[in-house]
């Protein structure tokens, strides 16, 4: 047999030890947990035959602790580009059966050159993560792995979307490349994260916390909005994945996929013509409105179960996509507090990097008030929302369906904050504040010193109601380009953003900006 038959075969072979990773006992083990391996992620993620692996026979350089007698090909992640839909995509996925998913040197520097590589190529770079953290032998050489991994991060964000998925555990300095890219995903009960883990919470503070009690899943998805989605299934976040980049461009100088559209443009949604109570108090569901509105009802939320206060996510208009910011008066009356003015700073932010034009449906009475908001910083992070609709350059609809009171006004994309397009349903209320309010604040003497206080107050609240509870008077000044029938919002919302398709504007040249953190 020719050297050259031998050298091949023994190629196959080390590829075939290459791809069991730490070995098939480790395999089971993973599958006994309910997790799948490195390679089955990236082939459920990838489109069929399109990932290309590299650096498949990395290992690490450690010689402490006898870790030279300790190698695994690939040294606990499978790096490499496939597609998705078509598209390129740069996939890393951390292998648990390696060394617990440890980072190493070797395993940064594989993860490092498939981001400068994204960059190069303007494609998205996706992150599996599921790893026991730093790899303790290695010692500081571990923490300048994790340290060359969040400067690509920082340097890629905003250049090509970035999206982590959370797998298994990620602990400690590990969890800042998630916190650094666009959107995570975690799984609910096989997924953690948290920069101190339980023993070292119980030994400094006392508490007595599980692992998923301090950084699962619902926790992170609802408390401290560091997961974009909690998911049922890997299967589900993958999905979700694939799902999530059909709404994105492939970097910062292309455009979302144009879609087909089989709904009409022009289709009336006549239950939107009865959708405001009569009573300004009560609420309904801002949902119902974004489905009707939408191409096919399809909606992508993002960050569902944090600040619901206010719904952020992706849809289509006329197969466009874009990003959608609305309030919603099912909880706390749509007001703006501290976690929903950041959720939708964010997501501004967002859509302004990757040309995503921004439609925002606006029913908010104010910021919420109470000492624990403004303890909080309620006014800096509102002012977070603020600069980012006013930052943004991207084109900007915005539709106002009822209350709009007060610097929240201002804030959900005003004209004045360069709204392109603002247009308002007739039931639009425009004011400083609440007729109510303004009544107290204009005619409290007065009231105090009539013959029927209750009486003259109701008087005056709806000369208020007449004069200001309505579109009008904004659209007297130009503030409101035009006030729309309910029912034809999506036709007008299609027409806008047709038009505003070649918008062309820039902000003035500087370094960076410095938006109030």
């Amino acid at each position: 047999m020719s050297n050259q038959v031998e050298s091949v075969k023994a190629l196959i072979k080390l590829r075939e030890k290459a791809r069991l990773g730490g070995g098939q006992k480790r395999i089971d083990s993973q599958h006994q947990k309910g997790k799948y391996t490195a390679r089955e992620r990236i082939a459920m993620l990838l489109d069929g035959g399109s990932f290309e692996e590299f650096d498949m026979f990395v290992t690490h350089r450690c010689t402490n602790f006898g870790m030279q007698d300790n190698m695994f090909l690939g040294d606990g992640v499978v790096t490499g580009y496939g597609t998705i839909d078509g598209r390129l995509v740069y996939v890393f996925a951390q292998d648990f059966t390696v060394f617990g998913g440890s980072l190493s040197e070797s395993f940064a520097m594989k993860i490092c050159k498939i981001m400068d590589q994204a960059m190069k190529m303007g494609a998205p770079v996706i992150g599996l993560n599921d790893s026991g953290g730093a790899r303790i032998q290695e010692g500081v050489n571990a923490l300048a792995g994790y340290a060359e991994i969040f400067q690509r991060n920082i340097l890629a964000s905003g250049v090509v979307p970035q999206i982590s998925a959370i797998f298994g555990p990620c602990a400690g300095g590990a969890v800042y490349s998630p916190a650094l890219t666009d959107f995570n995903v975690m799984t609910k009960g096989t997924s953690y994260m948290f920069l101190t883990g339980p023993k070292v919470v119980k030994t400094v503070t006392g508490e007595d916390v599980t692992q998923e009690e301090l950084g699962g899943a619902s926790v992170h998805a609802s408390k401290s909005g560091v997961a974009h989605f909690a998911v049922e299934t890997e299967e589900d976040g993958l999905k979700l994945i694939r799902r999530l980049l059909s709404y994105l461009p492939q970097n910062n100088l292309e455009e979302a996929p144009l879609q087909s559209c089989t709904d009409p443009i022009d289709r009336l949604e006549d239950a939107l013509n009865n959708i405001i109570p009569d009573s300004p108090n009560k609420p309904y569901d801002m949902y119902q409105v974004i489905g009707g509105i939408v191409d096919n009802g399809e909606f992508l939320e993002v960050h569902k179960d944090y600040a619901p206060n206010i719904i952020v996510g992706f849809a289509r208009f006329n197969g466009l996509s874009v990003g959608i910011v609305a309030n919603q008066p099912k909880i706390l009356a749509g007001c703006l507090d501290i976690n929903s003015s950041r959720k939708a700073a964010r997501f501004v932010r967002f859509c302004d990097a990757f040309n995503i034009p921004i439609v925002t449906l606006v029913d908010v009475p104010g910021f919420l008030p109470g000492t624990q908001q403004e303890y909080g910083g309620i006014i800096l992070h509102g002012a977070k929302l603020l600069y980012a609709y006013g930052e943004a350059t991207v084109p900007k609809v915005t539709v106002t369906l009822r209350k709009s009171y007060g610097g929240a006004y201002c804030v959900m994309s005003s004209k004045h904050l360069r709204g392109d397009i603002n247009y308002a349903w007739p039931t639009a209320e425009i004011a400083v504040m609440g007729p109510s309010g303004a009544i107290e604040v204009l005619y409290g003497k007065e009231t105090a010193a009539a013959e029927d206080p209750a009486k003259f107050a109701a008087e005056k609240e709806q000369e208020y109601r007449d004069a200001f509870a309505n579109p009008y008077n904004a659209a007297k000044y130009g503030y409101i380009d035009d006030v729309i029938e309910p029912r034809n919002t999506r036709f007008r919302v299609i027409r806008a953003l047709q038009q505003l398709a070649t918008k062309k504007l820039s902000n003035p040249a500087k370094k960076h900006d410095n938006l109030p953190l």
